[in-house]
């Protein structure tokens, strides 16, 4: 097949977002009026769910913010849980590892050929895994819609648009909840929980109190031998390092593609960093990212021209975070989901904030969110699928470096030493 053959079938952000318009909207009518006739329903005799399916594809950090909810439907249905999502995301499940591995299904969205071969295959796992609740985590997405559908289950729980205009997926849930823009993300994915436990005639699901204690998440344990082995990376990447003596700091400049706009200028970045090293000359920072993102943090390593600036892109899996985030003292990061992993730890973090609000998707674990509450942010939402128009993020330019190093210095210096031994 020719290059132009191979772009036509690469799956890319904005190319997935139309496919879910153009081909969704018809598909979910099409399997709507099939359901009505087709489609089970649960009655007054079906017994609770005992194989309960969670399907989210496409952010790492909601796997985090969902596990609350998870453990939720595992404690009160004592039910085994399953989980699908896109291929590249599912590692971040192994963090806390609610869901057994071995029940997690991966859809690989590399081209639309994989993507369909992979959605047939799922067709055929939901039914041998005899899955009979499943618990859409995704904002209006056509494509989880029809996989919700056709999963075979009983109960189909998920966000429902009721009186809203657009955000249209078909009729295809058992249990339709109102989606809250107003309460945090967390406890939007606790409600749909609760719709399950709930009367089968409210309207909408789910009238319920969800207390703050009901979104914690649990401590990722670390073990020595693995604390042991990260000092020594440390050490490789900047020999100076003293365990006894220097404190670690990491950043994350990064953002994901499916919305960049989230990105805090490389030049705050810089300024923030020179500022830290130039007031603690005990403290070690250290860029963390995916190995595709080394070049870019080095751009940045070299722009600050500190040795104590180091470039460790790519120097840790995904799965080795928690003892990263186990050995350093803070964190500074986008809005990502190396801000949402760190809950795992009792590290403080610090989540820049602009296209998107911290009121619902700020990190669960220990620090603060900044934004500067410009009249255009935020301007993702459910009801956009989180598509801004914005090619000029004032909102994350106007986050000054002044004001992030001073919840720097609030942390570093009302905090525990937490030096790394």
């Amino acid at each position: 097949m020719g290059q132009s053959g191979v772009e036509l079938f690469t799956m890319n952000v904005d190319m997935m977002r139309r496919i879910d318009r153009w081909a969704g909207v018809p598909l979910c009518f099409l399997l709507t009026l099939f359901g009505r006739l087709f489609l089970r329903r649960p009655t007054d005799e079906t017994p609770p769910p005992r194989r309960v399916l969670f399907v989210e594809l496409s952010e790492m950090g909601s796997t985090i913010l969902a596990d609350p909810a998870m453990r939720k439907a595992r404690d009160t249905f004592d039910a085994e849980l399953y989980f699908v999502i896109f291929r590249r995301n599912a590692e971040s499940l192994a963090f806390l590892r609610t869901v057994p591995l071995a029940n997690v299904y991966t859809l690989c969205e590399d081209s639309l050929l994989t993507l369909a071969a992979d959605t047939l295959g799922f067709l055929f796992w939901a039914r041998r895994q005899r899955i009979d609740a499943v618990v859409d985590l995704e904002l209006f997405s056509r494509f989880t819609a029809l996989l919700t559908g056709l999963s075979g289950a009983a109960r189909r729980v998920g966000f429902y648009r009721f009186h809203n205009e657009g955000l249209y997926r078909g009729e295809l849930l058992t249990h339709r909840v109102a989606y809250n823009p107003h309460i945090h993300i967390a406890k939007n994915f606790i409600a749909l929980i609760n719709a399950l436990t709930g009367p089968a005639d409210q309207v909408p699901f789910s009238k319920t109190i969800i207390a703050d204690d009901e979104i914690t998440i649990p401590q990722a344990p670390v073990a020595a031998a693995a604390k042991t082995d990260m000092l020594a990376r440390i050490g490789a990447a900047y020999p100076d390092f003293d365990a006894a003596r220097h404190r670690i700091v990491l950043i994350n400049p990064n953002a994901s593609e499916l919305l960049p706009q989230r990105r805090w200028p490389h030049e705050h970045f810089a300024a923030l960093v020179k500022r830290i090293l130039a007031a603690w000359p005990d403290v070690l920072v250290l860029i963390t990212g995916a190995p595709e993102e080394a070049a870019e943090a080095d751009q940045l390593r070299t722009r600050v021209g500190d040795p104590r600036l180091v470039n460790f892109a790519g120097r840790q899996k995904l799965m080795e975070l928690p003892v990263l985030y186990a050995l350093a003292i803070l964190m500074v990061t986008n809005d990502s989901g190396p801000g949402h992993f760190a809950a795992v730890s009792d590290m403080p973090v610090i989540s820049l904030f602009g296209p998107e609000t911290p009121a619902l998707y700020g990190p669960l674990g220990r620090g603060v969110s900044l934004s500067v509450g410009m009249a255009c942010s935020p301007c993702v939402s459910a009801s956009n699928h989180r598509k801004t128009a914005c090619r000029d993020p004032l909102c994350m330019q106007v986050l000054t470096p002044d004001r992030v190093f001073e919840q720097v210095r609030l942390l570093l210096e009302s905090g525990p030493d937490r030096r790394s031994v």
